[in-house]
């Protein structure tokens, strides 16, 4: 329940907000009867499933980086700290890096990033690299 918050609670502050405009626009003089019932039924039922499927997509997310992390791959984060054109971090064991609690955490570095902002670094991909050669290929023989 912990992390349900932790990750939803800004989505449910707006959820309730969105509720509050349902509400107030459905009780006008000028609405029809039942328009309280059926809107706000149908704009919470909205809000309740877009909430759990981001959570749902976020937890599996976070999940897959810290399996993908303790198998020894690297990891990307954003880093919203530095605002200068490279926003990202690479992370990994060998770097020092360390998973505890959902967080990303170094003895070397001020921050600690949330695993929920990270995804798999795949630039060291070979099949990636395969890809990006043939269209650098492909972008001079069309030269």
């Amino acid at each position: 329940m912990d992390l349900f918050l932790e990750l939803e609670i800004v989505y449910i502050v707006i959820g309730i907000f969105i509720l509050s405009i349902t509400t107030f626009v459905t009780t006008r003089d000028f609405m029809p009867k039942g328009a309280f019932k059926k809107g706000f039924l149908s704009v919470g039922v909205f809000v309740a499933i877009m909430i759990f499927a981001h959570y749902n997509v976020t937890t599996t997310r976070m999940f897959n980086v810290e399996k993908l992390f303790n198998n020894g791959e690297t990891i990307i984060c954003e880093n919203k700290m530095r605002r200068t054109i490279s926003r990202s971090v690479l992370l990994s064991k060998r770097m020092g890096w360390r998973v505890e609690n959902h967080l990303f955490k170094n003895a070397d570095y001020e921050r600690d990033f949330h695993t929920s902002r990270c995804i798999e670094w795949v630039e060291g991909d070979t099949e990636l690299k395969a890809i990006k050669n043939d269209r650098f290929k492909l972008e001079k023989e069309n030269k």
